[in-house]
């Protein structure tokens, strides 16, 4: 991977790299926290290392069974659901093994530090036994519910893989991993219920989730003194440019899901589609404003769970979506 041409990153031959003042601080304070961390149970150590808040990423799942108009479906629901738990699984194991690679550089970040595999709470041997134990377990549960659902969170669980060990140190590459990983979650949606996944839905949840991965990193870059430490990558982003990205797959997000509302094989017969466009607007804007006006955007899950209006916007958006496929 070549280094930004504006930042000089050689060193002369035969001497060790320095440690950066803010490297060495950080160490400092993860040795600190280390002689002072207070004890946890394995059980809590675990579940914060599983990070249970990012699973809402997997409601996504759910996007399919919505917009098929299956959601009276009783037993779809139920493989729906099946489908949500397991990947919920699937994501606490690759976050233990994600943790397990990173814990050294974990240690030089303000927050990451405090997790239990930085702060030496939790032994690592434990932490890969259960995360084999979800992979594995994950995986055969998904074959078992549906053999294209298997095949589907495979993939997943490869490419997350390649983001931990390669993808997050390549930029552009880092993001677009992000992204791919909604679009095998809508996919996985599609597949246990047994319907065509639409290239719409697929084109917008890529698009989306670009756009958060992207408010991440334009949010460690400026707001987080101590990221370039902790995520390498960010010396080959500029705000310039992330500014810049943004602005197209805004653009790019909201264009089309406009045309979803109005061609899609869900749109074809409800034409009232069209009235959730604005609530996706919004929704696009005020995360926009979060990130200039409020510095928001690094904990994405965070915003969407602690942003009132933005929780509103979501809430109508989802209750007209309702009304206009199943009671018109």
């Amino acid at each position: 991977m070549t280094s930004d041409p504006g930042i000089d990153v050689s060193m002369p031959a035969g001497k060790p790299a320095a440690a950066s003042p803010a490297a060495s601080a950080a160490a400092a304070r993860a040795a600190a926290d280390h002689d002072e961390a207070p004890r946890i149970s394995v059980a809590r150590a675990l579940l914060i290392e599983m990070r249970p808040r990012q699973w809402t990423k997997n409601l996504v799942i759910f996007a399919p069974l919505l917009f098929s108009l299956n959601l009276s479906r009783s037993m779809d629901v139920v493989a729906v659901v099946q489908a949500f738990l397991l990947f919920c699984a699937i994501s606490g194991g690759v976050y233990l093994v994600n943790d397990l690679h990173d814990r050294e550089r974990d240690r030089l970040h303000e927050r990451r530090r405090l997790r239990p595999l930085a702060a030496s709470q939790l032994d690592p041997r434990v932490a890969v036994a259960v995360a084999v134990v979800l992979l594995a377990g994950g995986l055969a549960g998904a074959v078992l519910v549906d053999p294209t659902l298997g095949i589907v969170a495979l993939g997943y669980v490869l490419l997350q893989g390649a983001y931990t060990f390669f993808l997050k140190e390549v930029v552009l590459l880092d993001v677009m991993a992000i992204a791919t990983g909604f679009v095998l979650r809508v996919t996985a949606g599609a597949a246990v219920i047994g319907v065509a996944v639409s290239p719409w839905l697929l084109t917008c949840a890529a698009l989306l989730a670009l756009f958060l991965a992207l408010v991440k990193r334009r949010h460690e870059l400026l707001a987080d003194p101590h990221a370039l430490e902790h995520r390498p990558v960010l010396r080959q982003y500029t705000p310039e440019f992330l500014d810049q990205v943004l602005s197209i797959v805004t653009a790019a997000t909201l264009t089309m899901y406009s045309i979803y509302t109005f061609l899609s094989q869900s749109a074809a017969d409800r034409p009232y589609l069209m009235l959730t466009i604005p609530f996706v607007a919004y929704g696009l804007l005020r995360y926009l404003y979060l990130m200039h006006a409020h510095h928001a955007g690094g904990r994405p899950e965070e915003v969407l769970l602690s942003d009132a209006a933005l929780a509103i916007d979501l809430g109508l958006w989802a209750t007209v979506v309702v009304i206009v496929l199943y009671a018109t």
